[in-house]
């Protein structure tokens, strides 16, 4: 099966040689998208993480994860992901566990499943016996519960606030309205079957309360208000149709009807009007240039 991740190399005889290895502390082999899972029995899970790291050359140990299945009668399984760097190949293990039973610490097999260990600890109770520093790793001191279960709410049991009186940080329960934990997945833009608050206010438009804001204009009215918004303005009526309509009153209007000094009246002709003193200056002949005087000095 081709897949973007990097080229894992197949390891065809790995079924047989974990069922010789492990024997009847195997309890089931699945190989599905080119991955292979086994899982094994919990009581001899670090006899088996010896026998695959000296054995079949899994060499690290990648990572611890932790799984909850709330109606199994064991409800965790821890997985450990290992890795062979000489044969390019992974294996997923896995055990199955409940609250009370203890997985077995792999810690003298690999040291850094300390950590990975505690994690799964932290973040699903789940217990390993002979690990030298069991505590919570992710988490705040006093912390309650563990986040990653399925059963754990979402707002948690505690908060913590800064207490100016106590002058430090105090742990109180959560309070909230049962509003807030009952957290509706229906969506409000699909049109929930019930009245969101506000619109209830959406009286009167004709559309059903819960569906969303109203439309304020029909498509119909909407194209037209468009067309008009497209449409060129209407022309501007004149308001001084002539000279004497200045606006400024009758004193106003009738010294504008009066002869100006140059002889220039108010009204204008059809033809371009001109001033007595702009037709004198056309009549009169063009005065003659002087002559240009040559230039003095220079190499000329």
């Amino acid at each position: 099966m081709g897949h973007s991740a990097p080229l894992v190399a197949s390891q065809p005889a790995l079924a047989a040689a974990l069922k010789k290895l492990i024997g009847t502390d195997l309890l089931a082999h699945v190989f599905t998208v080119d991955e292979d899972s086994i899982t094994v029995d919990r009581t001899a899970i670090a006899g088996v993480m010896i026998s695959l790291r000296d054995n079949l050359d899994y060499q690290q140990l990648m990572e611890i994860a932790g799984v909850d299945y709330p109606d199994r009668a064991e409800r965790f399984e821890v997985v450990y992901h290992l890795l062979s760097v000489t044969k390019n190949h992974r294996l997923r293990v896995r055990v199955s566990t409940d609250e009370a039973t203890p997985v077995p610490t792999i810690v003298p097999v690999w040291p850094n499943a300390g950590w990975l260990e505690r994690e799964v600890f932290d973040m699903y109770g789940v217990l390993f016996a002979g690990n030298p520093d069991l505590r919570r790793i992710l988490t705040d001191y006093g912390f309650q519960g563990h986040p990653q279960r399925k059963d754990f709410p979402l707002t948690g049991y505690t908060e913590l606030r800064y207490s100016e009186e106590d002058k430090r940080v105090v742990y109180e329960p959560v309070k909230l309205a049962q509003d807030f934990r009952n957290f509706d997945f229906m969506s409000p833009w699909e049109g929930a079957d019930y009245v969101l608050p506000g619109d209830e206010k959406a009286g009167g438009t004709g559309e059903a309360p819960g569906k969303g804001a109203p439309s304020p204009m029909t498509a119909k009215e909407v194209k037209a208000s468009d067309n008009k918004a497209k449409a060129s303005p209407p022309p501007t009526p004149k308001t001084t149709e002539k000279p004497e309509q200045t606006g400024a009153g009758a004193k106003t209007n009738l010294k504008a009807a009066k002869t100006s000094r140059d002889g220039a009246k108010s009204k204008v002709s059809t033809k371009e009007a001109k001033t007595p003193a702009t037709t004198k200056a056309e009549k009169a002949p063009p005065k003659p240039r002087a002559p240009r005087k040559p230039k003095t000095g220079g190499d000329a």
